[in-house]
């Protein structure tokens, strides 16, 4: 760019030749004034502009457009307008300092001098240093991009255009948005209509006298506005504003066009003015297929006006923007997929069985992922019992929460055979191999039968119950691990193990006692601690309230043990006194139900229950009748005090009955009828060694 190596003359110096020796050089970056030729070994080299920064031509042309620009102000005014640029640029487009290693007094003196900080070579009175204005933008856009990118969510990437842009490039924004916003591939149907996003804007009592502001090393954030103009806006089909958008470039507000479509997007009662001249800029926001929203930016009166230049800042800033919405709003669809699938899989809410309570938790991993592979579920079996399960898929992922959700649906399904804990397992390892060669699980099965006051437990590899009894020990219990699910070919084992009365069981994944700080071993042993101090505070006659005893248990986490997500079901067994249980055996024959009518009179005496006679006996006759009808093994017939009376019949036929409408000329077909009208609640399931029915009606 210099003309002569010799000569040390270049195209971007001072406006007119130096009397007092050679010609001004281009600029401080290429040989210091009054120094020797560049000829003599030890002048300074011109070192080449950087690829990224445009080189300006001629310097007289530069001077007197640059003088130009900033409305033909003398020479010292420009120099003090560079100095506030300086400061600009080191206090706002760079988190991290100005580029080159320099400070913000080191800019500001190197204006005041008139000479390059890098360097300290000369520059000539009233002469802009070279491409300072491109190298502004250029550090600008880098920093403001970075900023927006930095956003994961739409409110996240609004709010850094907004604070990127203000108060450095403008006095105010207004960002527009898309109502509702398309997704993907989506078509949007009906109208175009833009909302009113956010907007911000400088306070009125900031200084502004520059494009590029000076601002303290810790600039405090403008306050957001309160909406200056309509919330939304209505694009016409072929009106102004749909000509601006469908046009995707920035424009400046006096534009033709611009000046048409402003009233559009502003409203007619907008409280805003735009000012006149080249301070405002109108930026449609375009994402991969379609405009998606505008940006209008501001400068107040007393501002120099934005240049040709600022447009293509407008539209980085734009671009980024919009790109940045667009990948925003997928990633918010997906985590929508993703908790809604996950609210599918996992249990709505807990049943509420004779004899046990229930408490549930669920953590994701993270909030960037909030699928797993980890479910707990509580399954009502006939007798009153209750099947309590957890299990864990390898992974946390979408396809993990999928095979989560196969295996959970062929849990509930095996439960409903009312098979034993060993062979659910057993059907769940064959369902984990048919899914795939590599979905493996691990789970833990267990029936508690408040009757007896037992509960039965077969594990597939994963970490045993905790069982925390009413005076306040806390026990791991012996469970065989076992293989997990998925392997094949392998058995697994169920341990009978008592459930007394007020002890609470504790079923939960690996992510609760295990992490990177810990190993599985001792993070059980860290959650046997927590409850036993825990059932300490309330004494050894009462246990701790259910739902604060498994806040408490998540409370040991600490910051860095979120490695996996954790699924915790407690279950807490109040158990059915023996007092409260009538048992008998029938013979399938005629006097059947004869019997079975007067032996729950009986126990309804002893109850003091006499009110519900009636309707027990009318109940009982028709659903042991049509028990001896089928079955040829002896029936039973079990009566449960609890909140409600419950009343069970099995026998050995697995057909379930169904209930139908009997017609006027049938003998048969009414009592299931009877059953649905007068009882509370009723229904059948079928056992692997036939079927109960069964009926309940509200005590008094």
């Amino acid at each position: 760019m210099a003309s002569s190596s010799g000569t040390g003359t270049g195209t971007s110096g001072s406006t007119g030749p130096n009397p007092a020796g050679p010609p001004a050089t281009p600029g401080p970056e290429h040989s210091q004034p009054d120094q020797p030729s560049s000829t003599e070994p030890d002048a300074h080299r011109p070192r080449p502009a950087p690829d990224s920064i445009p080189v300006q031509p001629g310097a007289e042309k530069h001077t007197a457009d640059h003088h130009a620009t900033d409305h033909q102000a003398p020479a010292p005014a420009v120099a003090e307008n560079h100095v506030a640029e300086n400061h600009a640029t080191a206090g706002q487009a760079s988190p991290n300092g100005p580029v080159g290693g320099g400070t913000v007094a080191d800019l500001a003196a190197s204006a005041l001098t008139g000479k390059e900080r890098r360097t300290g070579q000369g520059n000539p009175a009233g002469a802009p240093l070279p491409m300072r204005r491109d190298g502004d933008r250029l550090r600008f856009v880098g920093a403001a991009t970075r900023r927006i990118a930095r956003g994961i969510d739409l409110d996240e990437i609004v709010m850094g255009l907004c604070r990127a842009t203000v108060p450095t490039f403008s006095d105010t924004i207004l960002v527009y948005l898309r109502d509702p916003l398309p997704v993907g591939d989506e078509r949007p149907t009906g109208p175009l209509v833009l909302r009113l996003r956010r907007t911000d804007r400088l306070p009125q009592d900031r200084d502004t006298d520059n494009a590029f502001l000076a601002t303290s090393a810790a600039p405090q954030p403008p306050p957001e506005l309160s909406p200056v103009s309509a919330e939304l806006c209505e694009v016409r089909a072929g009106g102004a504003l749909a000509e601006v958008l469908r046009g995707v470039r920035p424009v400046f507000a006096d534009a033709p066009a611009a000046r048409a479509a402003l009233p559009e997007l502003l409203g007619e009662n907008c409280d805003l003015e735009v000012p006149d001249g080249q301070r405002a800029i109108l930026a449609p926001l375009r994402g991969r297929r379609r405009v998606i929203g505008a940006a209008l930016f501001l400068r107040r009166p007393d501002r120099i006006p934005f240049e040709n230049d600022d447009l293509l800042v407008a539209a980085q800033l734009a671009t980024h923007s919009a790109l940045g919405i667009d990948k925003a709003v997928l990633y918010g669809r997906e985590a929508y997929i993703a908790d809604e699938l996950q609210r599918t899989m996992l249990p709505e809410t807990l049943p509420r069985p004779t004899g046990v309570r229930l408490a549930s938790r669920y953590l994701p991993a993270a909030e960037t992922a909030r699928v797993g592979g980890d479910w707990y579920d509580a399954i009502p079996l006939p007798g009153s019992r209750v099947a309590l399960v957890v299990g864990d898929v390898m992974g946390h992922s979408m396809t993990s929460a999928a095979i989560m959700g196969q295996l959970r649906t062929t849990a509930q399904t095996l439960a409903g055979l009312d098979l034993p804990p060993q062979e659910v397992l057993h059907h769940l390892d064959e369902q984990a191999q048919r899914l795939g060669t590599d979905r493996m699980a691990t789970c833990l099965y267990a029936v508690y039968d408040p009757v007896s006051h037992r509960i039965t437990i077969a594990n597939a590899g994963h970490p045993p119950p905790v069982l925390l009894h009413l005076g306040g020990r806390a026990e791991v219990l012996k469970v065989p691990s076992g293989a997990p699910i998925g392997v094949g070919g392998v058995d697994f084992e169920a341990v009978e193990l008592d459930a007394p009365a007020g002890a609470t069981l504790f079923l939960y994944t690996d992510g609760l006692v295990e992490s990177r700080l810990r190993d599985v071993w001792t993070g059980i042993e860290q959650l046997r601690e927590k409850l036993a101090a825990t059932a300490q505070l309330t004494g050894p006659d009462h246990p701790p309230p259910l739902e604060a005893l498994c806040d408490e248990v998540l409370d040991m986490l600490g910051p860095g043990d979120r490695d996996d997500d954790i699924a915790l079901l407690a279950a807490r067994f109040d158990g059915i006194a023996p007092s409260d249980v009538a048992y008998w055996y029938l013979d399938p024959e005629d006097a059947a139900p004869g019997r079975a009518r007067r032996l729950a009179r009986r126990a309804l005496s002893r109850w003091g229950l006499e009110e519900l006679t009636d309707s027990v006996e009318l109940l009982v006759s028709e659903v042991v009748t049509n028990a001896v009808r089928y079955a040829t093994k002896p029936i039973t017939l079990r009566l449960l005090r609890t909140d409600v009376l419950r009343c069970e019949v099995g026998d050995d036929v697995p057909q379930l009955p169904r209930l139908r409408q009997a017609r006027a000329t049938d003998e048969g077909g009414r009592g299931l009828y009877l059953v649905n009208r007068l009882a509370r609640r009723w229904g059948a399931t079928r056992l692997s060694t036939g079927k109960v029915v069964w009926f309940e009606l509200s005590r008094g």
